[in-house]
């Protein structure tokens, strides 16, 4: 088995957690029943671009999506983009569908949406089908992330 960059960070972390391997998904509930967790207790990792060379993590509950005028009021900027997936890996290390801010290749500041504060949650851990269950509250707290209300119900 080859070495998960983002595994052993998420070992090195401290962060009591709990690693599923189910292989590839095709939907947010077939991820959720894999994992033992609801829909809205998956955590998507998305990469924003707020500028040339400054990417910010953004964490979404499963059941929602990113909302861009929100995200730009706490960001204090007037555009933010989604980079392209080859930019996305360049920045994290990881491919589209793996990203998670363990072990990215570039520290980045992260936002969490306020919906993973309070219970447990599933982060992906750098490969599909991988997933690291754990308490949002302490996922949080790790990450020094930026909580606030940056999403909105996915249509």
């Amino acid at each position: 088995m080859t070495t998960n960059r983002a595994v052993e960070a998420l070992k090195a972390s401290g962060l009591a957690h709990e690693i599923t391997r189910h292989g590839r998904v095709r939907s947010l509930a077939e991820a959720a029943a894999a994992r033992g967790v609801e829909p809205s207790a998956i955590v998507k990792t998305m990469v924003v671009r707020r500028g040339e060379g400054d990417h910010v993590l953004v964490l979404v509950p499963g059941d929602r999506t990113i909302s861009w005028p929100k995200l730009r009021s706490l960001l204090g900027v007037n555009r933010l983009s989604m980079p392209d997936a080859d930019e996305a890996r360049e920045v994290t290390g990881f491919e589209r569908g793996t990203i998670t801010p363990f072990g990215t290749l570039t520290a980045l500041p992260v936002v969490a949406d306020e919906r993973i504060a309070g219970g447990r949650v599933s982060i992906g851990a750098g490969e599909h089908g991988v997933a690291a269950t754990l308490d949002g509250d302490a996922l949080l707290a790790h990450l020094s992330a930026t909580v606030a209300d940056v999403t909105d119900p996915e249509a």
